[in-house]
């Protein structure tokens, strides 16, 4: 079965999708350089050419370019292939797919959600795998108490906390100066 792959324009950058007959099989988010985006693909997916998105794929980098322009985008209907991935990792993807647009949850958090409460640093391992950036939003697990944890992205947590801030995301628990005002104060 053929692979394609395509480079597109978002706010964050160039990203790219990689696809089969009926599924995405990858998505990458911006390295620094068209260059090294291509370098990159080449080496995660080298059966796949550069090729027109079919609708599926078109539909899907629409659907990316309108949450990273900061709409509330849910991206967990997009078509991906979890085949080949561990019944782990499936797992742990299944619940980041969960979390909306503009919300978070720890590591640990996710852990207990899979029935696996000791295994926040497994969960991190393969969130770090992920194949699907973006779709399946790794960016939106963060480590206790608000940190941000890793991210394997070109540009590293810096991408991480753009992507967030763009979904006006919460990344602590400690209130905005706006939210520590009294009530009344805010109703001014």
């Amino acid at each position: 079965m053929s692979q394609g792959f395509c480079l597109f324009d978002t706010a964050i950058g160039a990203c790219a999708l990689v696809w089969n007959a009926e599924r995405l099989i990858g998505a990458q988010l911006p390295e620094q350089d068209e260059a090294r985006a291509r370098q990159r693909l080449a080496r995660r997916y080298p059966e796949a050419v550069e090729s027109s998105p079919p609708p599926f794929v078109q539909d899907a980098i629409g659907a990316i370019m309108a949450l990273l322009r900061g709409e509330k985008r849910d991206l967990a209907h997009l078509p991906i292939e979890m085949d080949g991935l561990s019944a782990f990792n499936r797992k742990v993807y299944a619940v980041a797919l969960s979390i909306p647009p503009g919300e978070t949850l720890t590591y640990g958090e996710v852990a207990a959600r899979i029935g696996e409460p000791g295994a926040a640093r497994a969960v991190g391992v393969a969130l770090g795998e992920n194949p699907f950036p973006i779709i399946v939003p790794c960016h939106r697990v963060l480590a206790a108490n608000g940190k941000t944890g890793g991210f394997s992205a070109d540009g590293g947590v810096e991408t991480k906390l753009r992507m967030l801030t763009i979904e006006k995301a919460r990344t602590s628990d400690v209130p905005s100066l706006f939210e520590s005002l009294p009530l009344e104060a805010r109703r001014r």
